[in-house]
């Protein structure tokens, strides 16, 4: 489809699997989680009660690490029926504490990506999850110096996003959002009339999967690579 991006002015980014990996170390940590516990349930099934208890304490703890491991802490007490040892417990801290403290892997191209359009466009990242958190990733990753502004924000709904180009002034027309959750980061960005380049990455949350429906491909585009974005602009 023909997309026409001649207005765009700033380019947002999002961080976690769109400018390093991300969802593959809570894909591992879920199954560390799951071993640790398989004398009360299935894998299978710890699993799904896992992402259940996340979504019941998402409006409480928020995204990101902290929020999964107090629900990875929550949902061990509820399988043993309140009877886990706290070498259980200890291990599942550690489990958290070993993710906050992995090392940033950057996605192929990333940084010639941000070198060739910093020179035309003004950059931000638009990012949600533990501000923390995020704040050292950013640091570890080296990437800094290619953003005009850092957001880290509660949610990434249309709401969050017009307020925060209603903040730094940027008009709809003239902003263009790159991510790879059609959830988060593209969709929301289409119904207030901005644009949006979807970048996918191997593995989704399931917390940020949509129907066939919604991802139409109404309005965005999808590109196999951040480094194909340059061919786009």
């Amino acid at each position: 489809m023909e997309v026409n991006y001649s207005n765009i002015k700033v380019i947002g980014f999002d961080a976690d699997d769109t400018l390093w990996v991300n969802e593959t170390y809570f894909r591992d940590a879920e199954m560390e989680f799951a071993k640790l516990l398989s004398q009360y349930e299935t894998v299978n099934k710890i699993d799904q009660e896992l992402f259940k208890m996340e979504m019941k304490n998402l409006p409480l703890y928020g995204y990101g690490v902290k929020g999964f491991v107090l629900s990875m802490v929550e949902m061990a007490l509820e399988l043993s029926n309140n009877d886990v040892s706290n070498a259980t417990i200890d291990a599942i801290l550690k489990i958290g504490k070993d993710m906050l403290n992995k090392p940033v892997e950057l996605l192929k191209g990333v940084e010639k990506t941000l070198v060739e359009l910093s020179k035309n466009y003004r950059l931000i990242l638009v990012t949600k999850g533990d501000l923390l958190d995020q704040e050292r990733k950013l640091e570890k990753s080296g990437l800094t110096k290619y953003f005009h502004h850092i957001e880290v924000l509660s949610d990434k709904q249309e709401a969050n996003y017009s307020k925060l180009l209603n903040h730094l002034d940027i008009k709809p027309s003239e902003f263009l959002m790159v991510g790879n959750s059609l959830k988060s980061d593209i969709l929301p960005l289409v119904n207030i009339k901005a644009q949006a380049i979807h970048v996918p990455f191997h593995t989704t949350w399931q917390h940020e999967t949509v129907s066939s429906k919604e991802a139409n491909g109404k309005g965005y585009k999808t590109v196999e690579s951040l480094i194909h974005i340059l061919e786009e602009l």
